[in-house]
């Protein structure tokens, strides 16, 4: 499984993360960039949000008024199939070694582009870990950091392993 990344975002907290054209992945996430709640979000275990830009498209075509990083994603990817993302996968993402850890739960903090994007991002059969859920992935998938390296707009990310 492989894609490129066709977006890396950061902020100073909180949403919409800016494009910038590169950045070094550490093992707290992308250098530069802040959470606005550190409590929640952030750390070792969620350093980077991915989110596939196919399931941001699905929602601007829906009419939902997002773009890329507009969901507060670090690295927004292309080719990727969301459904087939599982925890414990190992990619590559540029210079960067990462692995998924958690499935990203919506927040309040997304209700700013409508009542209802929560519910077309993250739904039952997603929280009980259904990959035939049509949501699965809609929403992100968090990353800790195994081996830090910088990344760039256009790099390769491909799947490395999935860990038992």
């Amino acid at each position: 499984m492989t894609g490129h990344i066709i977006h890396i975002g950061i902020s100073r907290g909180g949403l919409p993360k800016w494009s910038i054209p590169e950045g070094l992945i550490t093992p707290l996430g992308i250098e530069g960039d802040l959470c606005a709640h550190p409590q929640i979000h952030g750390g070792p275990r969620q350093a980077l949000l991915l989110i596939a830009a196919e399931a941001v498209d699905e929602l601007i075509a829906r009419g939902y008024p997002v773009g890329y990083g507009a969901l507060g994603e670090n690295l927004t990817t292309r080719g990727l199939d969301r459904r087939q993302l599982r925890l414990g996968q190992r990619l590559r993402a540029g210079g960067a070694l990462i692995e998924l850890t958690k499935v990203r739960v919506p927040c309040g903090t997304l209700d700013v582009y409508g009542p209802t994007i929560k519910q077309e991002l993250y739904d039952s059969r997603v929280k009980a870990g259904d990959p035939a859920s049509p949501r699965r992935g809609m929403n992100g998938f968090y990353a800790s950091v195994i081996e830090p390296g910088p990344v760039r707009v256009d790099d390769i990310i491909r799947l490395e392993a999935t860990l038992a």
